[in-house]
């Protein structure tokens, strides 16, 4: 099975338990929608810091890199002109 199919089966069902869940829900529309509001707006905003935080560490291991990969080319040169 590939994982594009697991990734559509994850999704429909998904969708169809949050319908599930909407239709059977015990309070009104009108609440159910704030409640949906709310959550989507939390969870997109958890989306948000994770995306900002996987930035910053992949900028600052790519920093680290760069400075790694720059001392080492300094301390190949200045060997070689020491010979």
């Amino acid at each position: 099975m590939g994982v594009s199919k697991i990734c559509c089966g994850v999704i429909v069902g998904a969708t169809a338990g949050a319908a599930l869940a909407i239709l059977f829900a015990p309070d009104k529309g009108s609440v159910t929608r704030k409640n949906i509001s709310k959550k989507r707006n939390y969870y997109m905003e958890s989306a948000k810091n994770n995306y900002n935080e996987f930035l910053d560490r992949v900028s600052g291991n790519l920093q680290k890199g760069m400075k790694q990969l720059t001392t080492k080319k300094v301390e190949e040169v200045t060997d070689s002109l020491k010979v």
